[in-house]
């Protein structure tokens, strides 16, 4: 449905795009990079209405795809791209979308709230709706580095949220894409597949992570000052 997703250009070049009418709690924030010899597009919405199309990538250019975590919210549209990339730890979630890895299950039974507050279009039923599977086709860890041509970003490994959560950081221009691992919002660490001590440890090395602008999968973007003091207040409740 035209007018499903909203798209703001938040700098030259980088894009996010979100689904308004979803929950709060399941409205991800989708990345597009442009880069000169690739794009890059990270995290993929919902999935109940088709995405590609809707996003600003470049005519023509390949487009690399990563998904910083298997859940509902950040791989709806997984599938829609050839170049599939995530975390090791998660490749079954991704391979097979089942509900128990994805809470797919969560969303399509409205267990917090109503999932939707308009349809994607005439007719469309929750009920009959599901993820489709998106194996992996190349396998991240920490370390490996994504290359666009212009800029590069290495993924940090930080598990807590999930097994695989991931980051992407230019470490050029201090620009981190974080997934769900940090955000400016209440943070999840208490559901199925949440690892509160592996949280801590991500946590303790964010707190030390210098970065200009971190963009995270919800809520809106906080610099480098504001993301340690959200590690430090994590690390000084829960440790």
């Amino acid at each position: 449905m035209a007018g499903w997703f909203a798209t703001q250009e938040l700098a030259p070049g980088i894009w996010v795009t979100t689904e308004p009418a979803v929950h709060p709690f399941f409205a991800a924030n989708l990345f597009t990079i442009i880069g000169r010899d690739v794009d890059l597009q990270v995290d993929f919405g919902c999935g109940v209405a088709p995405l590609r199309h809707a996003l600003p990538l470049t005519p023509g250019k390949p487009v690399i795809a990563v998904a910083s975590h298997a859940h509902v919210d950040h791989v709806g549209g997984f599938h829609e791209f050839t170049d599939r990339r995530g975390h090791a730890a998660e490749a079954g979630a991704y391979a097979t979308m089942a509900p128990g890895l994805t809470f797919q299950d969560w969303f399509r039974e409205e267990r917090a709230g109503p999932s939707l507050t308009a349809l994607p279009h005439p007719g469309f039923a929750l009920s009959g709706w599901t993820l489709a599977p998106a194996p992996l086709t190349a396998m991240l860890s920490e370390g490996d580095r994504i290359d666009l041509g212009d800029r590069s970003f290495t993924i940090l490994h930080l598990p807590g949220h999930s097994p695989g959560s991931i980051g992407l950081f230019d470490e050029r221009d201090g620009l981190f894409l974080t997934g769900d691992a940090i955000y400016d919002d209440e943070l999840v660490d208490d559901i199925p597949g949440a690892d509160r001590p592996a949280y801590l440890g991500s946590m303790r090395r964010l707190a030390d992570l210098n970065c200009r602008i971190a963009l995270g999968g919800h809520g809106p973007p906080f610099d480098g000052v504001r993301m340690r003091e959200i590690a430090a207040g994590y690390l000084f409740h829960r440790h």
